[in-house]
């Protein structure tokens, strides 16, 4: 599969696997995101959107972004709740 351009509309992609974290609510305001045929990369997509436009990205990016977000690198992004 020739590396598609971001913003492109996911009807314009082959048919995918879109999955998203266990953690995501059941309102919909998550992001789903599914590997490409022939390791071209991975599709990210706003789940209240479906039809709407994918970001794509390599596998090393998104393992970049993955393990940051382990070693917390983006925690001070997310705003904090009160316990209970």
């Amino acid at each position: 599969m020739e590396h598609p351009k971001n913003g492109v509309p996911t009807s314009q992609l082959p048919p995918l696997r879109w999955r998203k974290a266990r953690r995501s609510n059941p309102s919909g305001n998550c992001v789903e995101l599914a590997e490409l045929p022939g390791g071209a990369g991975i599709a990210v997509r706003n789940s209240r959107y479906p039809e709407g436009p994918a970001l794509i990205y390599t596998v090393d990016e998104i393992a970049a972004f993955v393990l940051g977000a382990r070693d917390g690198d983006f925690d001070d992004l997310i705003a904090r709740r009160p316990a209970g």
